[in-house]
Order: structure tokens, then sequence, then C-alpha cells
């Protein structure tokens, strides 16, 4: 029935016209009218709004967990909100890419587009939250740019391919209103730009740079990998549980926090205070505010240190883990320093830590060093290689003290102030990774962790630039990567480049002559 009343109203009508009628849009038969190309302006600025923002999101799936735990830390509760974002902008971008498309069937077909009231107001709802969200994005995650700018050097030849063939389907409209223009000025000012956009897209290949393009046999070791407060995916962080799954799973190092207890016990806990990561709610409703530095072992030793994984993270506590996991993962406490450098050891695993000082009035602020370096040379007696020391003040009195560490710095400096401290690694944020700075610390023979790496992409740009090792919160998923994503020789990516270009220059030329 449906069928028979469409063919019945549009029987004199191109199937696109039909298409059009079906979504709520009104339409003028090209007559004695020319078609204006600029109607569908607005559709094709909020479609570029809306896939740049979309791209930008899903290239920061790497930092999903440290957006969710900030806004956790603002609101009070727990909810995926990475994913919600992630959701809507897809939703939203193929509904602003179907009204593109249809946009233009109907420019195509000699039509003009008139939307309906609802279209309108959607198009103008998906501008507003794309504009909103990259601006949004500036404010809270200014790094935002750094890695778009990374995931280019892994993408584009990809995106290049992807861009060259909107090309070829913009190439039958362009074409189409160049030959029905009455003038020559009119079909140049359509042409013009459509040809200087293409020729631009055929030859930026000429200046893309990818390290994953590279020569058979020149690629380096794959990165170790060094569990971020262990396996924070896989158990409650900063405990026994998933330091012991980073092990399992094959990790080459174990990171964390060290805070000192008002008694002098050195402690792992990340956070100022206690309440995200135990039940300290519970147990002592009114200290949920107290620094975490106040509180006495004893005192800590009361809290569960698990039962908050399962709680605020129900997806990965009834979801990736076992019954046995789960029933392990309410069972954790706090881990001390101790303990940490004593498993490491067994395992002859790599240990780097931050180390945080006391506030003021804390008994230890003076002496938190000493008692840090008692456990490790005294207490732990951890095999001194196996140490990346992090912290960077009093540096010569550790290396008197405690020679054998392996000294490691925070942040990029010159060669020569480096091998004058005696650094062996650098560990840097993943938005500063540069294969060329990485090739420079390796001829001098420091090597370069980055932190924190979760996505295969990542850590395959990572691999392919040279990176000694990366801190991650997926050890498990990192350690079955064969090879680096994207991975191929210049010769492939110059065939693939001349073939798609060689290809779409066809089909273009065939269009217009069509």
């Amino acid at each position: 029935v449906v069928r028979r009343s469409l063919l019945q109203r549009y029987e004199h009508q191109p199937f696109i016209s039909c298409l059009a009628g079906f979504y709520g849009c009104r339409w003028k038969r090209y007559q004695r009218e020319k078609t204006e190309p600029g109607k569908c302006c607005c559709n094709m600025v909020t479609f570029c709004f809306s896939l740049v923002f979309l791209y930008t999101w899903i290239k920061g799936k790497n930092d999903y967990n440290s957006f969710d735990w900030y806004n956790y830390g603002n609101l009070g509760f727990w909810f995926l909100w990475s994913l919600v974002i992630l959701i809507v902008a897809a939703v939203l971008f193929a509904y602003i890419s179907l009204l593109l498309v249809l946009a233009m069937c109907l420019l195509a077909e000699g039509q003009q587009l008139y939307l309906h009231w609802s279209h309108k107001i959607g198009t103008f709802l998906v501008l507003g939250f794309s504009i909103s969200s990259l601006f949004a994005l500036s404010l809270l995650w200014r790094d935002h740019r750094k890695t778009v700018r990374l995931s280019f050097q892994v993408t584009a030849p990809y995106l290049h391919i992807g861009a060259i063939a909107i090309m070829v389907l913009l190439a039958w409209p362009v074409a189409l209103h160049a030959i029905r223009a009455d003038k020559k000025v009119t079909q140049v000012i359509i042409v013009g730009p459509y040809l200087a956009i293409l020729l631009f897209l055929f030859l930026i290949p000429l200046g893309m740079y990818s390290p994953c393009i590279r020569e058979m046999g020149t690629l380096g070791p794959k990165p170790a990998l060094i569990g971020h407060r262990g396996a924070p995916m896989l158990a409650p962080e900063n405990t026994e549980m998933s330091f012991l799954k980073t092990i399992e799973h094959g990790g080459d190092g174990l990171e964390t926090d060290v805070t000192i207890s008002y008694d002098g016990v050195p402690f792992l806990m990340h956070d100022d205070t206690l309440r995200r990561t135990t039940n300290i709610e519970e147990v002592y409703p009114n200290d949920t505010g107290k620094a975490a530095s106040f509180f006495s072992w004893d005192a800590l030793q009361k809290l569960n240190a698990g039962t908050w994984f399962l709680k605020n993270k129900p997806f990965v506590g009834m979801g990736s883990l076992s019954k046995a996991d789960q029933n392990q993962a309410m069972n954790q406490s706090i881990y001390t320093l101790s303990s940490f450098l004593r498993l490491a050891d067994s395992h002859n695993k790599l240990v780097i830590f931050d180390l945080y000082r006391p506030p003021e009035k804390h008994p230890y602020r003076n002496l938190w060093l000493r008692k840090v370096l008692d456990v490790i040379l005294k207490e732990s007696k951890i095999k001194r290689h196996l140490v990346l020391w992090l912290h960077n003040s009093v540096r010569s009195f550790v290396q008197s003290v405690a020679p054998g560490f392996q000294h490691t710095m925070g942040r990029k400096a010159p060669i020569e102030d480096l091998l004058k401290h005696n650094i062996v690694k650098l560990n840097l944020v993943y938005t500063d990774m540069s294969s060329e700075d990485i090739r420079k610390y390796a001829e001098a023979n420091i090597t370069t962790n980055f932190y924190v790496v979760n996505e295969p992409w990542l850590y395959s740009l990572a691999w392919c630039s040279g990176a000694h090792s990366v801190t991650t919160n997926a050890v498990h998923l990192l350690k079955d990567l064969s090879q680096p994503l994207f991975l191929m020789t210049p010769q492939q990516y110059n065939i693939m480049w001349i073939l798609t270009d060689l290809t779409s220059a066809f089909l273009i030329s065939l269009i217009f002559a069509l």
C-alpha cells in the first residue's frame, strides 16, 4: 500500500525526488531556475565540523579513562561519559551525512533542496554540538591537537584515500552544474576550486611523513610494557592483584605512586585522599576529605581497596573478570612499598614510581626520602638495576647512597645536561613523542619511555618511532601486537598512492566527459 501510494504521488518525478519527499523535503524542478549549490553550504559546514570532532574524539580514546575519572572527581559518581559522547557524535555525524548525500543527489538532479523545519533544527543542533564540543576540548584537553597530529602520522595515508574518494563522488554534481552554467565565469568559479583541491590532494603525499612507512628490516624491537598502577583495566589499581595481573600478561615493569603514612610507612596511593579507591566512606565517614598521608598504617589496613573497582566499574568487574577474579578484587587492601618491591624483585621486573612529599605539619615531611630509600635498600633489598629513579630532587645524594639505580628524567633536556647527571632514561608524556628526538637521545645511549599509551595505534607509532618502552593500562591488549599497525614499505605506499591518483583521475575525467 505504501509503495503504491508513493508511486502514484511521484509517478512523474525521478526516484531521488521520491526519496526527498519521503524524508520530509520539498523540491523544485530544474526548469528555468538555476540550482544554487550554495543552498547546501550550511550542511557542508556542519558535516565538516561534525567530522572533525568525531575524528578527534575517536583518536582521543587513549585518554577516555582519564576523562571519566576527571568527571568522577567533579560529579562524585562514576559514569561512562566518554562512551556516551562517542555514541552521540557518531549518530549526529551519520544524520548530517545522510542529509548531505540527499542534498548532493538533489543537486545532481537539477533540483533545489528545501529542508523540512525539523531537519533545519537538526542541522543547527549538530553544528552547535560539534562547535561547542571542540571549544570545550580546547579548554579542558589542551593537548588534543598534539594527539590529533600524532594520529595523522599513522592514518594520513588512509585519510588521503578517503579524501580522494569523496572528490570522485563530488565530481558528478560539480560537472553537472558546470555544464549547465551559461557563463564561462560561472563555470570557472564552479570547477576551479574543485580542481585546485583535487590537485592538492594528488600531490600532498609528497610532503607526508609517517615513521611506519619504512624499509624492511629497519623496524626496531617492540617497546617494553610497564603496567600503569598495575593493570587497572583488570584489577583495582595499585593493589597486589593489579601488579600480579601485569606480570601474568607479560609486562616488563610496574609503575606506581608512593605516599608516606603518618607513622612513616611508605604505601601505594595515587590520589591525595582515600575517597576514590577505598571504602573510607563506610569505615571513616567523617574523614573522607582527609589527606591519605595523615592516616596511620594501622588505620589504613582497615580499609578495603578493591570493592570500589566493582562498584564503580561494573562493565569491567562483571564483564571481563571471572568469578574468582571478582572475589579476589573484593579482598584487596592497601599495598606497602616494601611488598611492591619484593614482588617486582621476585619476578625480575623494572619499577618506576612517583614520590609524593607529605604536606605541612606531617612528622615525616623532611624525612620522607630517607624512609623511601631505607625501604628500597634495607627492607626489600631489590636489585638496584631494576629501579628507575624518577624523583629529581637530591638526585646527587641518591646517586651517592644508592649507586646502580637507573636514573630517569621526567622532561626533555639537552643531552649534555642529561649525561652530566648520569640520566639513562627519559619518562615523557606521549604527546611529546618525536622519532627525531628519540633517535637523538638513543645515539647518546639514553632510552625513552612514554606514558600513558593504551591504544594500539599509539603503541604502533611509539614502536615505529623507536621508543624503548611505554607505560600502559592495557598490557593485556598490547602484548598481542606482533607488528605495528599501518606498517608498510615506501614502495608499497608509492604503489597505493599512484594507483589511487590514477584511478580517481580516470573516473573524474569520465564523469566530466559524460
